[in-house]
């Protein structure tokens, strides 16, 4: 059932799957990556101080070495100096270790980014089962830690078997010189050794790490029907998402009727359609519908229109055009530039004239061509 199971799952994973992963504390890690990042951060700290490290070494070895013999008596003398030479040992050394301790945070921090979780802390018993423990150590994870354990063991092998044949002789060198320069030479061979070592780790994390990625995204891979119910979840139930587009509707339609009393016209059908129509030759290119509607709506603008005297003009050609060509806050198109053009401009004139002159003034007939002339 399991393998069926698994076998379903060929869909990659989806981000809210991926980060519900995360918040379970489940993140791509690669031990690889944090071993040749500590041996690399640690042979770089080493050979950055391995001079000033091998004098502080050989002070602490000579001061161990020689001491008062009349303070033989004191018995606080032998904690009191080895006291002191544990702090200057620590002290000679927490170099090495703040480079350690940075370079396993960045590898771990490079791969799977920072994240602490909770869950994580929680106690796992489903780890306990045998049943698991075995389907891990047969099945791909345990297949690829086979295979990583044989190229570990046989890259840092076959390093170190080359750096201790080509080091031999300085190695056996070291018992003829003095203390401080077999220390200083010393600690240059470790730091060189530890480097080359440095190299075939990295090779293993060059494959370990895309080993790691696969199989993470592997293992949350998802079926088709689990895509299909987090779409359902994501999207909302339907009657949910009908709710949500009635309130944008009304939210819409309010602001839309708001904007009504700052028109220049409005262009009406003269019932059905209702188009409002403001133009500021300062701020836009061409007239601009602050709000349109039918029915309904459309007799609401016409109310709101006539309470505020916003001039109505009846064109029913222009009207259906200007609702059907232009959204709400956009220029309208640049084939009803004429027809739009002789209605602004009968509406500013009849506003600088006094009744008798402005009911004498001829209405324009604006004609509409081309695509519109259907409308």
């Amino acid at each position: 059932m399991a393998e069926s199971e698994q076998s379903e799952r060929t869909e990659e994973p989806s981000a809210r799957r991926l980060q519900e992963a995360r918040e379970r504390g489940h993140i791509p890690r690669s031990r690889e990556l944090t071993n040749f990042a500590s041996m690399i951060g640690g042979s770089a700290a080493l050979v950055a101080v391995g001079g000033s490290l091998a004098e502080r070494m050989s002070a602490i070895m000579r001061n161990g070495l020689s001491f008062d013999t009349e303070a033989l008596a004191d018995p606080q003398m032998a904690l009191s100096a080895l006291a002191a030479a544990g702090i200057g040992a620590v002290q000679a050394l927490l170099p090495i270790f703040a480079a350690l301790v940075g370079a396993v945070l960045l590898a771990s921090i490079a791969l799977g980014g920072w994240n602490f979780s909770g869950k994580a802390l929680a106690p796992d018993f489903s780890r306990l089962s045998p049943m698991s423990g075995l389907k891990r150590l047969f099945g791909l994870q345990g297949a690829s830690e086979l295979g990583k354990a044989l190229l570990k063991c046989l890259a840092i092998g076959g390093v170190c078997a080359a750096v201790v044949a080509h080091d031999f002789r300085e190695v056996m060198a070291l018992g003829h010189m003095t203390p401080r320069a077999a220390i200083g030479h010393g600690a240059a061979l470790l730091g060189r050794s530890f480097v080359w070592l440095c190299g075939s780790l990295a090779l293993i994390a060059i494959v370990d790490v895309p080993l790691q990625l696969f199989q993470y995204k592997r293992a949350l891979r998802m079926t088709r029907q689990e895509l299909r119910d987090e779409a359902k979840e994501n999207d909302g139930r339907p009657e949910t998402k009908q709710r949500i587009r009635q309130v944008q509707q009304q939210m819409l339609r309010r602001r839309m009727m708001h904007k009504v009393p700052t028109a220049d016209v409005v262009i009406v059908n003269p019932t059905h359609f209702a188009v409002a129509l403001k133009y500021d030759p300062s701020k836009m290119r061409a007239p601009r519908v602050v709000a349109k509607g039918v029915d309904l709506v459309a007799s609401n603008i016409r109310r709101i229109a006539e309470e505020h005297k916003v001039p109505i003009f009846e064109a029913p050609k222009l009207a259906r055009a200007l609702y059907r060509s232009t959204e709400l806050d956009r220029e309208i198109p640049a084939g009803l530039y004429v027809a739009v053009a002789q209605v602004l401009s009968y509406i500013f004139r009849i506003r600088t004239l006094n009744p008798t002159l402005a009911a004498r003034l001829a209405r324009p007939d604006p004609t509409l061509d081309g695509e519109y002339a259907d409308a």
